[in-house]
């Protein structure tokens, strides 16, 4: 999405109240995007850079072939500068050095914008060096920090930003749209419930790696309903094998939690509703007589306590074990 108007279509009203800032020509200098995964934080942040930078606005649409514009999307203009975590943080170096760069002048004019991913990602350090930076603005400077977890920003950081909530994008929506694009129906439904990104979507479904950990998801489910002596055995043979990093194991449990929620559906009468299973899945129904609605509960709270235990850089392997032994007791 290059354009404002593209953007209207999923975030009508940030993007009103940005084009509204852009026209008039009060743009603060820090602004703060709050919303999930997918919502169009980073694209959003991309066509703000390029309208304040363009020499061929109209408006506040940039005009995407001039100079300024392709060096944004291309990630090469001088005076916008990405920050994004090295590893699991954002360290106070990080900011230290984009400090120093903006105590230089503009390469072309003195307009600068920084834009920080996983703004909740800054160690305490690095949030208090922002701080000091955010205080002191310079007319001609702005912040756009992008975050899925406002919780963990600073206050003092937030009070010092425009905070612009992003929607939740609506799934059928977007399941409808993967499908115009030309993916298979049963895909787009597995793909709309993990994600809302749609150059995402298609590089995540024809990915091997998701194949097979989808096939591996469906293995661990059977294991638990036919097989539980030998669960600890399967996470540490075929499990850990293939969820090697810890984004892996995230994106994993988040395929466990859709198909343990569709065994749940399947006891329900909402088959239309699933994104794991197939309907006519000899496993769902496996699954359905050994788990209780009662129980499914209970093992979809275990996963979303082993994704919490994940974002808090508990050690993967050790998640793991903690869940398979809790799953099959």
């Amino acid at each position: 999405m290059n354009t404002w108007s593209e953007l209207t279509e999923i975030q009508p009203m940030a993007t009103q109240i940005l084009t509204n800032s852009i026209e008039k020509g009060r743009i603060s200098h820090a602004y703060l995007l709050q919303g999930e995964r997918g919502t169009g934080k980073e694209q959003i942040a991309l066509v703000m850079a390029k309208s304040l930078f363009c020499e061929n606005r109209q408006g506040a649409e940039p005009c995407n072939t001039c100079t300024n514009c392709k060096r944004i999307t291309s990630g090469n203009h001088p005076d916008v500068h990405w920050i994004e975590p090295e590893g699991l943080s954002i360290s106070k170096e990080q900011v230290q050095h984009l400090q120093k760069e903006f105590s230089y002048s503009g390469m072309e004019s003195n307009q600068k914008v920084y834009v920080v991913k996983h703004a909740d990602r800054m160690t305490v350090n690095a949030a208090n060096s922002l701080l000091k930076f955010l205080e002191e603005p310079s007319k001609q400077t702005t912040a756009m920090m992008l975050t899925e977890n406002s919780g963990a920003i600073l206050a003092t950081i937030r009070s010092r930003c425009q905070v612009i909530d992003l929607k939740p994008l609506n799934p059928i929506q977007f399941r409808k749209q993967l499908v115009t694009e030309g993916m298979r129906e049963q895909d787009a439904t597995l793909m709309s419930a993990l994600t809302n990104n749609l150059d995402d979507a298609f590089q995540v479904v024809q990915d091997e790696w998701f194949v097979e950990a989808r096939k591996l998801v469906l293995q661990l489910i059977e294991m638990l309903t036919t097989n539980q002596e030998n669960v600890y055995l399967y996470l540490h043979s075929k499990w850990l094998a293939h969820f090697k990093e810890r984004d892996d194991h995230d994106r994993g449990l988040d395929i466990l939690l859709l198909a343990l929620r569709d065994v749940l559906y399947y006891h329900i009468g909402n088959e239309d509703a699933m994104t794991v299973f197939k309907p006519a899945d000899a496993l769902l129904e496996k699954s359905s007589m050994k788990f209780s609605q009662h129980h499914l509960s209970k093992l979809l709270d275990y996963v979303i306590q082993a994704k919490r235990k994940l974002s808090q850089n508990v050690q993967p392997t050790l998640v793991m074990e903690q869940l398979v032994l809790k799953m099959k007791r």
